[in-house]
């Protein structure tokens, strides 16, 4: 089966991930050797995008929960921790029963 985004078909999953996003990964994540100014110049890009668009975050986190689900589910296998049990010190009460 094939992942079809906005009328693509993403080949790698860089791809799927810029196509579903609508940006490229770049801009959310920098790029080696960039200078102070490009850094500054595409943090405020990053903002701009976030101020149009505030519901990205929340899109952004249910595409990365639905491709584990698809391709890793079993890191959505969780366990509970159990807390440890308390053992109870015998009474010490000292006489007869009635």
């Amino acid at each position: 089966m094939k992942n079809i985004v906005a009328g693509h078909v993403p080949v790698t999953a860089i791809e799927f991930v810029e196509l579903a996003l609508g940006t490229p990964v770049e801009l959310w994540l920098g790029v080696e050797g960039e200078s102070e100014m490009e850094r500054a110049a595409r943090l405020d890009a990053a903002r701009d995008i976030l101020a149009d668009h505030p519901d990205l975050p929340d899109q952004v986190s249910r595409v990365a929960a639905e491709a584990i689900e698809a391709f890793a589910p079993e890191l959505f296998n969780v366990v509970p921790l159990t807390s440890p049990k308390t053992r109870r010190r015998p009474s010490r009460r000292s006489g007869v029963a009635a």
